[in-house]
């Protein structure tokens, strides 16, 4: 394990169950992470009659999705070189968030993307879709809270510690769903986890919205893919050779629900000097919050000035944090491969199918690698980490290799990880079974009964 540069902040922070902290709660299910994983698995456990509390560090649902803005909802249809319509292949609690943004009037149709397509949601009318769904449910949901240590009884994960404004308190739980991002919570508890490949992940990045954009005319000059044209890539050259603070040549441009907006993801986060940053550590995450906040204004301007529609352009926002690709990845009692995701292997347990491509950020353009009219399935087990007990997670934390990670990573899949954790952790409540214990074929066909294609 390399911890990089994070070696001077202590893990694990672990307390016993009579610990002498105040009990928030005692609730069947502790979901960590209000991302698109954490609102599935919360959904699902409580609509199958579980108590559920939620607890998130913003004051809204939506992570990476919506804090980080990364705004698309990729990873539902099928790529391909002779397709002219997008084949949508992920359904389930997938499905059920996009309707949900669809009939808020919060979601594009799909967009092309290279050799594939996706949709373009409304991060506030994606928080509103959460949460609706989360009440609905049941689901209690603490907002401006945040996990600080982790109650073990042994090998047992027995609740967590929480922080807030109020102070200091314990939720006991009969079972945990890490949906954290960064595997926060089998961390603490001192499981063992990965960054990359020996230490190097996919740089992170400072999504913004144009307004004040002429679409038409924009879409007239840059063309319907939302991955740039080869002339606006010889245009960010040229500005580049001119002094222009913009270090990716290769941009991503799509039309959002809004009139006359633009949604852009162009920007590339190092260090100063170069390196690598890796925002688990707080004083990298700063450093990528200025710096994303900087380019954001020289792609801006670059887009005003360069750009057809775009001459009374001006920045709406930017994300609420950066956009995080990759931080920590468990070491799972089962890890999906890079040559599974190449090969498109499928697999007797996979609890979702995905057919993104693998979308490595690593130096000034994107690596892509197309799965081309085919997907793999991702292993159940995957999902559980390969020590502790009563403990599952549910996102981009999942065990997988760097390159299966740069493609298992995105919002349609993660909707369908916490999907698994969700119909897993009720599993594991009826019948007293640990997570490791349970058949992966039984939570793809529970997972099939709500919608799920598998």
């Amino acid at each position: 394990m390399t911890d990089i540069s994070v070696v001077h902040w202590r893990l694990p922070a672990v307390v016993s169950p009579d610990a002498d902290y105040p009990v928030v709660a005692d609730v069947d299910v502790l979901v960590v992470g209000g991302g698109a994983a954490g609102v599935a698995a919360a959904v699902v456990a409580a609509e199958a009659g579980k108590s559920v509390l939620l607890v998130e560090k913003y004051g809204f649902a939506g992570g990476a999705a919506v804090a980080g803005m990364s705004g698309t909802v990729c990873g539902m249809y099928l790529a391909t070189e002779t397709g002219t319509s997008p084949e949508q292949v992920v359904w389930g609690f997938t499905e059920r968030f996009r309707q949900g943004l669809s009939k808020r009037g919060g979601l594009t149709r799909p967009q092309r993307y290279g050799k594939t397509w996706t949709s373009a949601h409304d991060p506030l009318v994606w928080r509103e879709t959460a949460d609706d769904l989360l009440a609905a449910a049941g689901v209690r949901v603490l907002f401006h809270t945040s996990v600080v240590g982790v109650v073990m009884e042994g090998d047992e994960y027995r609740g967590a510690v929480l922080s807030s404004n109020a102070g200091v308190g314990v939720v006991r739980a009969a079972r945990t769903v890490d949906a954290s991002g960064d595997a926060a919570v089998v961390a603490r508890a001192g499981g063992r986890y990965v960054f990359g490949d020996d230490g190097r992940i996919q740089n992170p990045t400072m999504f913004f919205r144009l307004g004040g954009v002429d679409v038409e005319a924009f879409l007239d000059g840059y063309g319907e893919d939302t991955i740039s044209p080869p002339w606006v890539t010889e245009r960010i050259k040229e500005a580049r050779a001119l002094g222009a603070d913009l270090p990716r040549q290769k941009i991503w441009i799509f039309t959002t629900p809004r009139p006359g907006e633009l949604m852009v993801n162009a920007t590339r986060l190092t260090g100063a000097d170069g390196r690598m940053l890796n925002v688990i550590d707080p004083a990298d995450f700063t450093e990528a919050e200025v710096g994303g906040r900087r380019q954001v204004r020289a792609y801006a301007d670059f887009l005003i000035e360069t750009m057809p529609g775009c001459a009374g352009g001006f920045v709406v926002d930017t994300g609420v944090e950066a956009g995080v690709r990759q931080t920590r990845s468990v070491v799972g009692v089962e890890t999906l491969s890079n040559e599974a995701v190449v090969t498109g292997r499928k697999d007797s347990s996979g609890i979702v199918r995905s057919p993104w491509p693998i979308e490595l950020h690593d130096g000034d353009r994107p690596k892509l690698h197309w799965l081309i009219d085919d997907y793999y399935e991702v292993p159940y087990l995957t999902l559980v980490p390969e020590a502790g007990e009563n403990v599952i997670v549910a996102g981009r934390c999942l065990s997988a290799q760097h390159e299966a990670l740069a493609s298992a990573r995105v919002t349609a899949q993660c909707f369908e990880y916490g999907h698994a954790a969700g119909v897993a952790t009720v599993l594991s409540l009826d019948e007293g079974t640990p997570y490791r214990r349970l058949d992966g074929a039984r939570v793809r066909s529970a997972m099939t009964q709500n919608g799920s294609a598998l």
